[in-house]
């Protein structure tokens, strides 16, 4: 199986579950250049909010955008938007990646900005 396939396999596993408990799901990917989050709706079909190191007020701040620091920026910022929506409690969806790194470094700092994951 490829590294591609089995990170997906991963993936729709997660995803299940977290489709099961009926919560809203903060999504993450990555890329080495840059970093994605986006909050989706319980049901799976709307997208609520979203933050990337692409979008002009984060990449601006940054002196790169594939490493710790700009993952701790989009999770700072996707914290923000989610509870300007009035969502303060989400199920993590880390895609399949291993919890390390840039995802484990989003997580917490959407945690600190006052998500609940």
């Amino acid at each position: 199986m490829k590294k591609k396939q089995a990170r997906q396999r991963r993936a729709k596993k997660t995803r299940v579950g977290i489709l099961k408990s009926g919560r809203e799901r903060l999504c993450v990917h990555k890329t080495p250049r840059h970093i994605y989050a986006q909050l989706i709706s319980s049901d799976g079909n709307k997208t609520l909010a979203t933050a990337s190191t692409l979008q002009a007020e984060i990449s601006d701040q940054l002196k790169s955008t594939g490493n710790v620091e700009a993952a701790k920026a989009v999770g700072a910022s996707i914290a923000k938007k989610a509870i300007e929506a009035g969502i303060e409690q989400v199920a993590f969806d880390r895609s399949g990646f291993k919890y390390h790194g840039r995802v484990k470094a989003l997580a917490e700092s959407a945690r600190e900005s006052g998500l609940k994951i």
